[in-house]
């Protein structure tokens, strides 16, 4: 059975800043990192490979400077990894962007070894929709699980797995059958660190690039032509000025309730 990781090339959004003028992102200088949460659907993989045998095979779709994400996929013990960049990609939304994702999961089902589990991240950090991972699992028809935050059992006889799935206040136990697609989230796993042999075998190891002439998908559906989301704009929103509460250290019992008071008439804490 085949596993395929879905990652993204994010840019770190802890050093992102908004041009003022423009409102519009400063890209200059800011270092590109793996979507946090691709991190644990790789560990999971890999993982279930180390216990079941599986191959696992990564996929992302972005510009050429994504193989550096996909060698640090490789380092850590991944079989196979595909970079899918092509300029007909380009501008694509969720839709076109989950499009893309399902016909090389389709081509690796089909032409290579059968996929049994799709693993992505909850959402990315870049764009927070959530979209694409659910995007995937209806393209394919695979059912669907996400905010996993344990795989329980997986059968490969009986092509079943159960997971939790981490909701609002409660946990939901859940079997279903094989092929599924699960979204993780960070409680699931901590990713593996590749030691220094593996990171050098990872340098010069073979990094697959398809574009649009191996999928075959027509251009008016994919990239910024099948795309029917547009962002309008971006903008920093206004902060209100911050409060100094209470007399800090000469008073920490009285600062404490004060500041409880405040978050309370905020409606921050449950009365």
């Amino acid at each position: 059975m085949l596993i395929v990781a879905c990652i993204k090339q994010v840019p770190d959004t802890t050093q992102v800043k908004i041009d003022p003028v423009t409102n519009t992102l400063v890209r200059e200088g800011i270092p590109f990192i793996m979507n946090p949460y691709d991190t644990h659907a790789l560990a999971a993989a890999l993982q279930l490979k180390d216990q079941f045998g599986c191959r696992v095979a990564v996929l992302s779709m972005g510009p050429p400077n994504a193989e550096a994400t996909l060698r640090k996929a490789l380092s850590a013990g991944v079989d196979r990894a595909i970079l899918l960049s092509d300029r007909v990609f380009g501008g694509a939304d969720t839709l076109a962007t989950s499009k893309v994702l399902a016909a090389a999961i389709t081509k690796l089902n089909d032409e290579v070894e059968p996929v049994g589990l799709v693993l992505c991240g909850k959402q990315t950090i870049d764009g927070d929709t959530a979209q694409v991972g659910p995007g995937i699992a209806v393209r394919l028809g695979y059912q669907q699980l996400t905010l996993v935050d344990k795989v329980e059992e997986l059968d490969m006889a009986a092509r079943t797995l159960v997971v939790s799935r981490k909701l609002e206040g409660r946990h939901e136990r859940v079997q279903s059958p094989l092929p599924a697609m699960l979204t993780v989230v960070r409680e699931l796993n901590r990713p593996r660190y590749p030691t220094v042999p593996m990171r050098l075998a990872a340098e010069t190891a073979a990094v697959e690039v398809w574009n649009n002439e191996v999928l075959k998908l027509d251009p008016q559906t994919i990239g910024l032509k099948g795309s029917p989301t547009w962002v309008s704009k971006i903008f920093s929103p206004e902060r209100d000025k911050g409060e100094i509460v209470g007399n800090g250290l000469a008073d920490p019992e009285g600062t404490v309730d004060l500041l409880l008071e405040k978050l309370m008439e905020k409606d921050l804490l449950p009365l």
